[in-house]
C-alpha cells in the first residue's frame, strides 16, 4: 500500500529522502559537512559548524579571512614588507629659529654640560645647533643639529632643571613692575629683584635693559639719587677699568656699559656700579639722559 506524500519506505518522509541524497552530493563534491537550512545534519542529529581560517585585524582581534588563508583576494598587490613601510622621522622639539624660554632651558642645560659657552639668548641659532650636534655625535645620536625628542630626553636626563638665573645669565629676563616713585618724571627706575632698569618719562617705559648690581662686599646702594656727571669715556681711578657711558648718582657709583658684564653676565659682578651689557641699548640712554636726572634703586 502507496500513502501519498511518503516513498516506498514506512514512516519516512519522501522530503527526507531527497535532503539527505543531496547532502550526501554535497559532501562528496566539497570534501565537508554541509549544515542543511533546517539547522540539522539531514539526520536530526546537532548542526555541523565549517570554520574557516582566521587573520589578526588591525585592532588586535581575530576575524575571518576573506579570500581563504593568505587573507588577499584573488588578484590584490602583495602587502608590504617592513622594510618597505615608510619610517616617521622623530618629532622635532626646537630647531633653528625658535625662540622662547623653552630654548632658554635647552641652552641653560646644554651649558651645565660643557657643550654651550654662550647664552641662554632664547634664540635657537647657528652656535646652539652647532653645541646640539656635539651633543648628539658624542652619544651616537645622528647629528641633525635640532634638538628631537630622543636628543631632548637623553639631554634632560644629565642635567638639573635650571634656576631663574641660569636661564637669564646674560640677560633678556621681563622688567619687575616699576616701583612709584619711577611714575613722575624722568627716571631710571631700577630693580634688584628683576636685575632690569627701565628708562621712563612720566610714568611711559622708553626702553628697558638688563643690569647687574654690586657684589656681597661692595653692594649697589639703595634709595632715589639724581645723575650729577656724565662721563662718555671714564677709566675708574680706583679699579683702573673701562667705564664707558657712565652715568654717577652716588658717590663713585654710576650705570654704565660692562665689557665683563657682556662676556661672563651675572657670573660676575661689579664693584658698586650698575653694569650694562648692551652697548647699543646704553649709548642711545646716555644721548637721551640729562644731569639732574632721577635714578631709583629699589627691590
Amino acid at each position: 500500500m502507496k500513502v501519498s506524500g511518503y516513498s516506498g519506505i514506512v514512516g519516512r518522509p519522501a522530503g527526507t529522502l531527497a535532503s539527505a541524497a543531496v547532502l550526501a552530493a554535497l559532501t562528496a563534491l566539497c570534501g565537508c559537512t554541509v549544515q542543511p537550512p533546517d539547522g540539522t545534519d539531514g539526520k536530526g542529529n546537532s548542526p555541523v559548524h565549517i570554520e574557516l581560517p582566521h587573520s589578526r585585524t588591525p585592532g588586535g582581534t581575530t576575524g575571518p579571512t576573506p579570500g581563504g588563508a593568505s587573507g588577499r583576494s584573488p588578484g590584490a598587490a602583495p602587502a608590504p614588507t617592513p622594510s618597505a613601510v615608510e619610517t616617521v622621522p622623530p618629532h622635532i622639539v626646537f630647531t633653528r629659529g625658535d625662540t622662547g624660554t623653552g630654548v632658554r632651558g635647552l641652552q641653560a642645560r646644554l651649558r651645565q654640560v660643557a657643550w654651550l659657552f654662550d647664552g641662554p639668548t632664547g634664540t635657537y641659532d647657528d652656535l646652539t645647533a652647532e653645541a646640539v650636534k656635539g651633543f648628539q655625535g658624542k652619544r651616537g645620536l645622528p647629528q641633525t643639529g635640532e634638538t628631537d625628542a630622543v636628543t631632548w630626553q637623553r639631554l634632560q636626563r644629565m642635567t638639573h632643571t635650571p634656576g631663574k638665573w641660569e636661564l637669564y645669565l646674560m640677560g633678556g629676563q621681563p622688567a619687575a613692575a616699576p616701583d612709584p616713585r619711577c611714575l613722575t618724571g624722568r627716571v631710571l627706575c631700577i630693580s634688584k629683584t628683576s636685575r632690569t632698569l627701565r628708562w621712563m618719562v612720566d610714568g611711559r617705559t622708553v626702553s628697558t635693559m638688563s643690569v647687574r648690581f654690586g657684589s656681597q662686599y661692595t653692594p649697589t646702594r639703595e634709595g632715589v639719587f639724581h645723575i650729577y656727571w656724565k662721563s662718555l669715556h671714564h677709566v675708574s681711578t680706583l679699579y683702573h677699568s673701562p667705564m664707558p657711558y657712565a652715568m654717577f648718582f652716588s658717590g663713585g657709583q654710576a650705570v654704565h656699559y660692562s665689557y665683563d658684564f657682556a662676556a661672563r653676565g651675572y657670573a660676575g659682578g661689579s664693584h658698586g656700579c650698575v653694569n650694562v651689557r648692551d652697548e647699543a641699548a646704553i649709548s642711545a640712554l646716555f644721548a637721551q639722559v640729562r644731569n639732574g636726572d632721577k635714578v631709583v634703586v629699589y627691590w
